[in-house]
């Protein structure tokens, strides 16, 4: 559920915390680099030119420098541009690194999708992000336009893919990895990655295994490398195998691989190679460890964390990922960073995740595969669902459904949800993965209540395509398994989608199917999150009589149902009303009891949109100064939680009661600090509204100064308000424009 706080007006976006304050955003999205890289110096360093464009243009390019390393899967493609994005990123990108797995090999990730991403790493809040790839493509163009910035596209499907992920700026640099040669990337320097040479390979070989036993053997050496093909992965696993036991002779080893080869010599030589390598590590494994090889395929995310192995293998142990060191020693699994609690994140190399599954088919009866994917969601749903409870202080406004839950261990989870919308955001793509998830393995009951716990997540971020989409899915789940309940919950999940989309008949559509059937199972919180949401539709429409009624039948039913953060959301959404009609008594007891439930559970989220509404009708009654003081507590609260959107809001505020105090100097300061902030997230329409403030305020103090510069703010706000189709704010615009 919605924080009601989302839709209504965004006073302070929706949930606690929102974004991560603008200002310092450099994104640092690097996988970890190779310890033991080996590589052809030669090769890197015409890389690098090509990106730093010091080549033969005799200094500075014109245009941005592009790199893409093409090969065969194995070849080490990813491992050689993350090394060489490493090697630039202090020196000649400080700005920061964007990294995006464009998954060229299973479903390609959408260029508007990416462009998301890299937005919000570079400070966009999610609510204010354009709609269309377009509009998203300039905003990044013109954020990268200053900044020197170093973007790395792994594994990309096509030049369509990528075309909209190039900054327009000489500032930045794109290194691209592909599996096909993507040759319609214009002035792009093209780096083919083949099988390694010997004397790489024999180089990578002391490194892993030493010096003493490469010497030893150098017909065994040179054999083995034969057999692998050269493949550097292939060479990495092996290697592995070998450092992890010191007694094996090379010779064993070569002897092992030309039989595992034999077993295998349909396939075609690379694959065939690398087959043959990942069976012989995969049979050199202890049990436990093959069989949690095996079930980690199930999991489709980009990137794992370490408690899924616990959840896995159903073991309860602290730290799962201990279960997950012995695969990263024998690289069967990457480990590819550190989580903000400082758990690390793995991934699997795609060759290794397609025959673990080839495994897990081969090993696994379907009920035992069920079991353990059903244990992974429920984790994902437990995580979820705590993150929820802890940004609201309990199990307010969100239904719950009767799917099993894997609940991590607890110390895992305090160290997790430290700041939980920030979890929520950073497990993003994951949690939708788990919403698809449920739907295809039909697990109903789990796909709804994971989708709309995930509301919370979707609102305060501006999700709102992800909030579709999932929802969309699992209607789909529930209607086929005729589940009533996940059908009710998804709908009035969706209403408050709509709601904020403006797209009032859709949201009523929605809203009412759903009221009808919360009301045909008797569910209380159902009907009170309809009720409410529905009051703020007539709201809208200026049916403020109506609007009340509803509000006091889902004050009754949030009561039966003893929700008490529901509550106090209706009371701070209904004092609004009683606050246009002047009767400031009834609203200021109505936001004094909502202010008082929302400390009592520590929800901020709803203290500082309940204080900011108090703030309002202290300034209508003309108490500027306590107007002020509760401005500035907001103030704080946003800056603390990192909410911009809050953050221009309240400035805002604070101008407007400035200036309503005759006090015209610090009135046009907070303007200032207003608009900065709305033009450092790129929110043209909030930007335009505080110009128009700000032009009011010049035009009344008269200067002929003041007059032009009141002009040109003028000029400004009306192409955005034109743009934009804010029709009120364009009159009166134009209107201050026209006069004498």
């Amino acid at each position: 559920g919605s924080g009601g706080g989302g839709p209504a007006g965004h006073p302070v976006a929706a949930a606690a915390a929102t974004v991560a304050p603008y200002r310092e955003e450099t994104p640092r999205q690097l996988p970890a680099d190779t310890s033991d890289f080996v590589g052809d110096e030669e090769r890197i360093r015409r890389v690098e030119q090509a990106l730093l464009g010091d080549g033969d243009c005799g200094g500075g390019r014109r245009a941005v420098g592009v790199a893409v390393i093409v090969g065969k899967p194995g070849t080490g493609k990813s491992t050689l541009a993350t090394h060489i994005a490493h090697r630039l990123s202090e020196t000649a990108f400080p700005d920061g690194q964007l990294y995006c797995d464009l998954r060229g090999t299973g479903t390609p990730a959408t260029s508007g999708e990416v462009l998301g991403r890299f937005l919000r790493a570079l400070g966009i809040p999610g609510p204010v992000l354009p709609e269309s790839q377009d509009e998203r493509a300039e905003m990044y163009r013109t954020l990268l336009a200053s900044r020197r910035v170093l973007v790395v596209l792994d594994d990309a499907a096509s030049e369509s893919q990528i075309r909209p992920l190039l900054p327009g700026s000489n500032t930045c640099a794109v290194l691209v990895t592909s599996r096909v040669r993507l040759t319609g990337l214009p002035g792009a320097h093209r780096v083919e990655l083949d099988v390694m040479g010997t004397d790489h390979a024999v180089e990578l070989l002391v490194r892993v295994i030493g010096p003493d036993r490469v010497a030893r053997e150098p017909v065994a050496v040179e054999a083995l490398i034969r057999t692998v093909g050269g493949l550097p992965l292939a060479l990495r696993i092996v290697a592995a195998r070998l450092a992890a036991r010191p007694h094996w002779t090379l010779a064993s080893m070569v002897h092992r691989l030309a039989n595992e080869r034999h077993r295998l010599d349909e396939l075609t030589h690379g694959e065939m190679t690398m087959r043959a390598s990942l069976s012989l590590t995969h049979d050199g494994l202890a049990a436990e460890d093959r069989r949690l090889l095996r079930l980690l395929s199930l999991a489709q995310g980009q990137t794992l964390p370490g408690w899924l192995a616990g959840a896995l293998l159903d073991d309860p142990r602290p730290f799962a990922s201990d279960l997950l060191e012995p695969l990263v020693d024998v690289q069967m699994l990457d480990v590819v960073g550190m989580e903000s609690t400082g758990g690390f994140r793995y991934r699997f190399h795609e060759i290794i995740r397609v025959f673990a599954r080839e495994q897990l088919a081969a090993h696994h009866e379907a009920a035992d595969r069920h079991a353990a994917t059903a244990r992974m969601l429920g984790g994902w749903m437990s995580l979820a669902e705590q993150a929820h409870r802890r940004i609201y202080g309990g199990d307010f406004t969100v239904l719950h459904g009767s799917a099993p839950r894997w609940e991590p261990p607890a110390e895992c989870v305090d160290e997790l949800l430290v700041d939980p919308l920030g979890w929520l955001d950073s497990e993003h793509a994951n949690l939708v993965q788990a919403v698809e998830h449920a739907a295809r393995e039909q697990m109903d009951e789990l796909c709804w209540d994971l989708a709309t716990t995930l509301a919370t997540l979707f609102e305060g971020r501006g999700y709102l395509d992800d909030w579709e989409r999932t929802h969309r899915l699992a209607l789909e789940s529930v209607r086929s398994a005729g589940n009533t309940r996940g059908t009710a919950a998804l709908l009035s999940s969706l209403g408050v989608l709509y709601l904020g989309r403006s797209q009032s008949e859709e949201s009523r559509s929605a809203l009412t199917t759903a009221l009808g059937l919360f009301q045909e199972l008797e569910d209380r919180q159902g009907q009170a999150l309809c009720h409410r949401d529905l009051a703020l539709l007539e709201r809208m429409r200026g049916n403020e009589d109506h609007a009340l009624s509803l509000y006091d039948r889902a004050l009754r039913e949030f009561d039966q149902a003893g929700d008490v953060v529901g509550r106090a959301i209706v009371l701070t959404q209904s004092a609004h009303i009683w606050m246009r009609r002047g009767q400031s008594s009834a609203a200021q007891t109505r936001l004094d009891e909502a202010l008082g439930i929302y400390r009592s559970v520590g929800y901020t989220g709803g203290q500082a949109r309940t204080l900011r509404r108090a703030g309002q009708l202290l300034q209508g009654q003309g108490e500027h100064e306590r107007a002020v003081t509760t401005y500035t507590e907001v103030l704080e609260l946003c800056r603390e939680s990192g909410d911009v959107i809050g953050e221009g809001h309240l400035l805002r505020d604070l101008g407007h009661a400035h200036a309503e105090m005759g006090r015209c100097e610090a009135a046009r300061g907070f303007y200032a600090q207003a608009l900065s902030v709305r033009e450092q997230i790129m929110d043209h329409g909030g930007a335009a509204l505080v110009r128009l403030d700000l032009a009011r305020l010049l035009t009344a103090s008269g200067g002929a100064g003041e007059r032009s510069r009141s002009r040109e703010l003028l000029e400004s706000a009306v192409r955005a308000f034109r743009d934009r189709g804010m029709e009120r704010e364009l009159a009166e615009a134009e209107r201050l424009l026209a006069a004498p």
